[in-house]
């Protein structure tokens, strides 16, 4: 071994400035058997470092070479396994724990004898040595010159141990009194051991002194000892007399601890019965007014809710551990269940005779509502009945069975009601609207009025033949005397729209009013919510819908209070959305124009209602109701649409302007004066998009099909009403279809011009449009005069056939001829008749410019001037 850690220093420790102090030859536990060293080193260089280094033979060569080192300060337990026997396996805790085995026990020992001393020298750390021997750690202390580590390492650690100053000083001061000791070495030898035989000899003639006093020493402690002694025996007289002192002291602590045990069980006690007391005691005027309170009274009601919530409290106290089991309190809480059951029953049963006779007292003011188109007002009604609100929210938490009950008796009384109240209100609407009853004979309205036999709709399936006979036909099938169809329908419509606005304004706040009422007395909260589907809601409420999950365990089958709110809300007033249907339809057969109405009137209030809750029963029932009238607007509009492609002309009148025209001015401008700030706005505009595509294909089509009117004034007057319409309504959305209609009206003037003027000047026409034919293929404009057809001559003869008295024959023919083309209500004639003109003396202008070009110098000119055409024309245009 000594040989191994000679190798190791030179090799491996001396040029990294280490100093090898042990060594112990280990492997690894429960491994196969691989040697390796483990090595206490310490640098030689200041600050000391102490090492423990992990050191192996090299695979490839009879060396070694380090392989792990670990500081001593990480050491944290050095376990040895066994105090008393020998073991050679230890354990070194580091940052883990590594398990060795020694290759012998007397090396361990060591190994672990040197880590200890290290600590101690170089650490001061506290490392816990574990199943470590006391004897081997004792014999580690160094004491006087035993100061040896087995195997040298104590001496190695030794020699190279720091001088401190006193010891230097010690040595300064020997070396200064001896310079000759470093040129005669012997004789410095020889004068220390003098000196020290000198100090050997005071040694021993002090102690021989010193041993009488140590005699008289030891004499004086043989006396302190039988003082000792004495003391003792005065101490255990002392503690045998305390003893009995003691006994008697811990019965009187026992006896207090009792007493004191006996009041806190006291106190304990008078606790629970105050608090069984204080909340399991009910009034005896609580306990009378549940079993005889009056509960007609305002006065009677109060001490009624009282003493419900009075109780409520007793009952739902919170008991504590073991109360429960108490046979007085078991006794209470029986009778609290029996006053619960018969007040409950006391309450459900005046509630219910409420609910009856409130439908027998409201039933008899129906009589006089029925002339007047109003509602009745259920305000008292709700007023009496909030009085027990409280009460119901006691009987909702208490007893939810008869609390459902009542809620099923009210919807069911309440219904019936409202159905006859609301029957009878619609009645009354219907009465109003047509004069009849029993909704005007089921459509027919053959009432004394008379004037809505045909309706409006009847009139747009007539055939189209002119604007007049359009006109009188309506006022015959209307038979209303001086009054015109016009203001029939803006009358009735006027009537209508004030009949359909009273019906919504008076259902609206009976709606309102109730719901807000079933909220307040059946305690359900309206707060907003995710609504679920109203299908068939009104089934769902008879098959006791209105279940939650309460206290007594009734199952929950509603999302919340709202579902539950607006659930009954629909089963007592489930003939509302029939109703209106029905009345919506009455107005839809009346004049199809009252769509128009119904969806501006319904549409504001179910933004009204939405704005409030959107899911409320009223906001979802004018919503259900709005899906209808908007179908019947659609529907409207498709019929309009379709009667412009059945329409038929005559063909023995002329034209003018054609009925689907007239009727779109009037459907916009009804529309415009009825959606003026209307919330569906995009539905009208959607609608005149559809409408005016189809009119103008209809104008198309009709001017196409006329024999007695020339296509162009079809299409000329009837765009040009068309441009004049919506000009006037500045509707937005038609914006294009307006400069559409006005491009096709100045189109189809132009066109209608240039052909009615091809007629007066027929022959002089014929002529230029050969000179121009000529130019065209090549001949040059000066030898026009030279071809045979068209020399001077020739022209000179052209134009004596139109002198100015034939011209202005010619030009009142075609004024004729005009007038009699176009209608008297458009009253384009003088629109025309300056366009013509315009456009006959342009012609004029190109003739005479003809002329100049081809026949220059010739003096030839028309037998007419302007300033004639001009005259003609406006003296035409004063005689006719």
């Amino acid at each position: 071994m000594t040989a191994i850690k000679h190798a190791l220093q030179r090799d491996i420790f001396t040029p990294n400035d280490e100093r090898l102090l042990s060594i112990v030859n280990v492997c690894k536990a429960g491994k196969k058997k691989r040697n390796c060293f483990l090595c206490a080193t310490v640098t030689t260089e200041r600050p000391v470092q102490v090492n423990v280094v992990k050191v192996k033979k090299s695979d490839k060569g009879d060396f070694y070479k380090r392989q792990t080192a670990w500081a001593l300060r990480d050491l944290a337990v050095v376990d040895a396994k066994d105090a008393v026997k020998e073991n050679p396996e230890f354990d070194l805790h580091f940052d883990k724990v590594y398990k060795w085995v020694a290759s012998s026990t007397v090396e361990k020992n060591t190994f672990i004898s040197c880590i200890w001393k290290l600590n101690q020298r170089y650490l001061r750390k506290k490392i816990d040595f574990t199943n470590v021997s006391s004897q081997l750690l004792e014999e580690s202390v160094p004491s006087g010159e035993n100061q040896s580590v087995a195997g040298g390492d104590e001496e190695a650690v030794d020699e190279y141990q720091e001088l401190n100053a006193r010891e230097e000083q010690d040595i300064e001061i020997m070396m200064e009194g001896c310079e000759y000791a470093i040129s005669n070495a012997e004789a410095f030898a020889e004068k220390l051991s003098r000196e020290l035989q000198v100090l050997d000899g005071a040694n021993i003639q002090s102690i021989m002194a010193s041993e009488k006093q140590v005699n008289i020493l030891m004499k004086l402690l043989d006396e302190a000892l039988k003082e000792v002694d004495q003391i003792e025996i005065k101490l255990s007289s002392y503690e045998e007399m305390l003893q009995s002192v003691k006994e008697q002291m811990d019965q009187i602590s026992e006896s207090n601890h009792l007493i004191h045990l006996s009041n806190t069980n006291n106190v304990k006690l008078l606790s629970e019965i105050e608090f069984l007391v204080n909340h399991m005691d009910l009034a005896k005027g609580h306990i009378k007014a549940l079993q005889e309170g009056d509960l007609t009274s305002s006065r009677g009601i109060e001490a009624c809710t009282n003493a419900a919530d009075a109780l409520l409290q007793c009952m739902n106290v919170a008991l504590r551990p073991g109360h429960d089991m108490l046979h007085a309190v078991k006794q209470q809480q029986q009778r609290f269940s029996d006053l619960r059951e018969q007040f409950a029953r006391r309450l459900a049963s005046h509630l219910n005779s409420v609910f009856v006779q409130q439908g027998h007292d409201q039933s008899s003011t129906l009589a006089q509502h029925s002339v007047e188109l109003t509602l009745p007002n259920h305000h008292p009604f709700h007023r009496d009945l909030l009085r027990y609100a409280k009460l119901m929210e006691w009987l909702k938490n208490t007893d939810y069975g008869k609390y459902e009950g009542l809620t099923k008796n009210y919807m069911d009384y309440l219904s019936r009601l409202y159905e006859r109240e609301i029957k009878d209100f619609f009645e009354v609407a219907k009465i109003k609207m047509t004069g009849t009853t029993k909704e005007g004979k089921k459509f027919g309205l053959h009432g004394s009025s008379g004037k809505l036999t045909g309706s409006t709709s009847s009139l747009n399936k007539l055939s189209v033949q002119s604007s007049g006979n359009r006109r009188s036909q309506s006022s015959s099938l209307l038979d209303m005397g001086n009054m015109s169809a016009s203001d029939l329908d803006v009358a009735d419509r006027t009537k209508f729209d004030k009949i359909f606005e009273q019906v919504l304004s008076e259902l609206e706040p009976l709606c309102l009013a109730e719901q807000d009422f079933i909220s307040k007395f059946f305690k359900l909260q309206q707060h907003q919510g995710i609504s679920g589907s109203t299908t068939n809601e009104a089934e769902e409420m008879d098959g006791g819908i209105l279940s939650r999950s309460y206290p007594s365990g009734v199952p929950q089958t509603i999302s919340s209070e709202k579902d539950m709110i607006r659930q009954m809300m629909t089963k007592i007033f489930r003939c509302i959305e029939p109703e209106l249907n029905n009345l919506i339809a009455l107005g839809d057969k009346i004049d199809s124009f009252n769509s128009l109405y119904m969806l501006v009137k319904m549409s504001h209030h179910v933004w009204t209602a939405q704005n409030v809750d959107p899911a409320s029963f009223l906001s979802t029932t004018l919503g259900n109701v709005l899906v209808t009238v908007k179908r019947n607007f659609d529907k409207c509009i498709s019929n309009q649409m379709k009667q412009m492609d059945e329409v038929k002309i005559s063909k023995k009148s002329k034209v003018g302007i054609l009925p689907f025209v007239a009727e779109f001015e009037e459907f916009a401008a009804l529309a415009e004066s009825i959606f003026k700030n209307a919330e569906r706005r995009g539905d009208l505009d959607k609608a005149y998009i559809k409408l005016i595509r189809a009119v103008f294909v209809s104008v198309e089509k009709v001017a196409n099909e006329s024999q007695k009117t020339p296509r162009d004034v079809v299409m000329m007057e009837n765009f040009h009403h068309i441009f004049a319409t919506l000009s006037r309504l500045k509707i937005s959305c038609l914006e294009a279809e307006k400069k559409e209609a006005k491009q096709k009206y100045t189109d189809h003037l132009q066109s209608y011009v240039i052909y009615s003027l091809g007629q007066p000047l027929e022959k002089l026409n014929h002529f230029f449009e050969g000179v121009e034919a000529r130019v065209a293929q090549g001949i040059r404009e000066e030898e026009v005069s030279y071809q045979l057809a068209f020399n001077k001559q020739e022209l000179r003869k052209v134009i004596k056939e139109y002198p100015g008295k034939e011209v202005k024959k010619g030009l009142d023919n075609l004024y004729k001829k005009v007038d009699k083309h176009l209608c008297e209500e458009e009253n384009l004639l003088q629109v025309v008749w300056h366009s013509m003109q315009d456009e006959f003396i342009r012609q004029y202008k190109h003739f005479e410019g003809l002329i100049a070009r081809c026949y220059p110098g010739s003096g030839i000119t028309m037998e007419f001037t302007i300033q004639d055409i001009l005259d003609y024309c406006s003296s035409i245009a004063q005689s006719h």
